[in-house]
């Protein structure tokens, strides 16, 4: 496990953390190493998150564009419907191997948080939930969903009242609870050991991926395609194929324009270096280090930082970034519906709006796979909305007189 990735990541907390972070450190040395946590781990990803999850070739997409063959790894026909299960699984899994009773997670658009809850209640483990005031009212079902795993959820008002202050929150409360309590992270992000946590606990996408296109192709993919926000579903991916001649695209939030507050664009754009919540990554930050306001249409990319392998990756040119603006997944977001039957999530929308404008270009020979990280059910509140406002605002309206 590395705790830098070149100048990136580290453990900037305060003395009041370490003791916490020591712990954890210890844990990932000597438990998650251990032949019962491991083949216990293995058994639940099979038997309750359903992996492996299928890689799909998206034939009508691929027919219609008229360029490279396209594939899906459609990680939200896991428990829960998202990527995020394989990590909430592990860290959870984790705590009760610590002796711990209680887990507490961070979440923006909701899908780790209800995989966090879910876990918990499969491992019997309490779980409380933070999540900012504005991503609770975006994202209602996702909040109804943790609500019926038994989660407490507490909507964070400071700040943006995003994913910057849940995160915020929740390591405040993990200070004062450690003893009995494990902070389960979401992204590849935060102080060492998470970012190696975290990705050790999704590469299984990747690694699944991997040896399902050599069955169904014989050959590697030319290009990997995934969304990225803090990056766990991307390293969950790329780590499978870092060492092999494939291209490692990663989607930005583009939002609604280039302005302040107007994207989550870190890489691509308008992101530099800085400390924050524990790490050094590319942070949107004014010059005095603070941290400026984001927008997505999906909650789970507004993130103002993005992992430190991810910057390094980024730096080095091993991966590329781009971006997709709200128009442009929102128009994915339908055509991928339309033309092969998939309602993907809106952060994964963006890696399908990346797709759409890459494969046409590629060869009739050549391969892409896109980490369909989720699926857009829990979206219905956003997309319906944009899509269908009268109608919506209507049944809403009826909905509130019954």
């Amino acid at each position: 496990m590395s705790r830098f990735f070149g100048p990136y990541g580290g453990q900037y907390v305060g003395e009041v953390l370490k003791p916490a972070l020591s712990e954890l450190e210890e844990a990932v040395q000597t438990i998650l190493k251990s032949p019962e946590f491991i083949d216990e781990y293995r058994y639940l990803l099979k038997h309750y998150v359903g992996r492996p999850t299928p890689l799909c070739h998206a034939e009508n997409l691929s027919r219609s564009l008229g360029g490279a063959r396209i594939y899906l790894k459609q990680e939200g026909l896991a428990q829960t419907g998202a990527h995020k299960i394989n990590n909430a699984l592990g860290q959870v899994l984790l705590a009760r191997h610590m002796g711990k009773q209680r887990v507490i997670a961070e979440t923006g658009a909701g899908q780790h948080g209800v995989a966090v809850a879910a876990a918990a209640a499969k491992l019997g483990l309490k779980c409380e939930v933070f999540m900012g005031a504005v991503d609770v009212q975006r994202q209602q079902p996702n909040v109804f969903l943790m609500k019926q795993y038994g989660a407490q959820v507490h909507p964070v008002m400071q700040g943006t009242r995003t994913l910057k202050d849940a995160v915020n929150a929740a390591l405040k409360h993990w200070v004062e609870e450690s003893s009995h309590t494990l902070y389960v992270l979401g992204s590849a992000l935060g102080p060492y050991p998470y970012p190696d946590i975290v990705r050790e606990f999704q590469r299984v996408i990747g690694d699944e991926a991997r040896e399902q296109i050599l069955e169904l192709e014989g050959r590697l993919p030319d290009t990997v395609v995934a969304c990225c926000g803090g990056g766990s579903n991307a390293l969950g991916i790329f780590s499978a194929f870092f060492d092999d001649p494939v291209r490692l695209i990663a989607v930005e939030a583009g939002g609604r324009g280039s302005g302040l507050g107007d994207h989550a664009v870190r890489m691509s754009g308008g992101g530099s270096l800085g400390i924050i919540e524990g790490y050094k990554s590319y942070f949107l930050q004014d010059s005095e280090g603070q941290v400026q306001p984001t927008h997505s249409i999906s909650a789970g990319l507004d993130y103002a930082g993005i992992g430190p392998q991810l910057a390094y990756l980024g730096d080095i040119g091993r991966v590329q970034f781009t971006q997709a603006d709200d128009q442009q997944v929102l128009d994915a977001y339908q055509q991928f519906a339309r033309q092969e039957g998939l309602i993907c999530a809106l952060e994964s929308a963006h890696a399908a709006a990346a797709v759409l404008k890459r494969a046409p270009k590629m060869q009739p020979e050549e391969i892409i796979i896109m980490n369909m990280s989720g699926r857009g059910d829990k979206d219905i509140f956003i997309t319906a909305k944009e899509l269908y406002r009268t109608q919506w605002q209507e049944f809403l309206m009826q909905e509130a007189r019954s």
